[in-house]
């Protein structure tokens, strides 16, 4: 920033593992949005190593970190990013185009995914059409599709009312029991206290983790 250079993480070793469900907290600055970014190879760190299924993913070039992201990662954002002139359905399947499936699997698969968070009668509907909690239900089911490594979830609860934002949680503890691993970035207490591993950060390092 100007002549000015800060150092968004330095001294940060963490380590996850397979069907862990973890938040990271910490206050604006913290670092904690740089490092899910990394974690989420939408950035590379400009030193040290990011490892992910035995592949060291910090060494790789954009087209292969693409592929990661697409093969390996689920997301889920605050405001959904949904596409508001597709149905549910075809929303739902946007990851398997970029893969290379065809129409029918796309369907197959997208449905599947849909009725695995509670809106297999919704298919039709477009996000305008929905409530905000029906909204994030579809971008998990999205994130869910591709049947990801992990799945990386910022602010989710961000833009619901708290019975949705429970409700939504309560899904994320299903994901989680049945295999799924979760990281969440909060700014709520509330809702980290959902995951069993609360990692809290400040001025790019880690403070202390908490685990259940």
């Amino acid at each position: 920033m100007g002549d000015n250079l800060v150092k968004a993480l330095h001294g940060v070793d963490i380590e996850i593992q397979k069907g862990e469900y973890v938040a990271f907290m910490g206050p604006s600055g913290s670092g904690k949005t740089t490092l899910m970014n990394i974690i989420g190879c939408l950035d590379t760190p400009t030193a040290g190593e990011f490892w992910l299924n035995d592949s060291l993913v910090s060494d790789m070039k954009d087209d292969d970190l693409a592929s990661i992201r697409n093969a390996q990662i689920g997301f889920v954002f605050q405001n959904f990013n949904l596409l508001p002139r597709q149905s549910a359905l075809d929303n739902v399947g946007l990851p398997l185009v970029y893969a290379g499936i065809g129409e029918e699997e796309r369907k197959e698969r997208a449905m599947a995914a849909l009725e695995r968070v509670g809106l297999g009668e919704r298919y039709e509907h477009k996000p305008n059409e929905m409530s905000g909690g029906q909204r994030q239900r579809v971008a998990i089911a999205r994130a869910l599709v591709n049947n990801p490594s992990l799945i990386l979830a910022d602010e989710p609860t961000g833009a619901l009312d708290t019975k949705t934002s429970y409700e939504i949680m309560q899904l994320f503890d299903e994901l989680n029991e049945a295999g799924n691993t979760i990281i969440m970035v909060t700014h709520e207490e509330d809702i980290a206290e959902y995951a069993k591993r609360i990692v809290r950060m400040r001025d790019g390092q880690i403070e202390r983790e908490d685990r259940k």
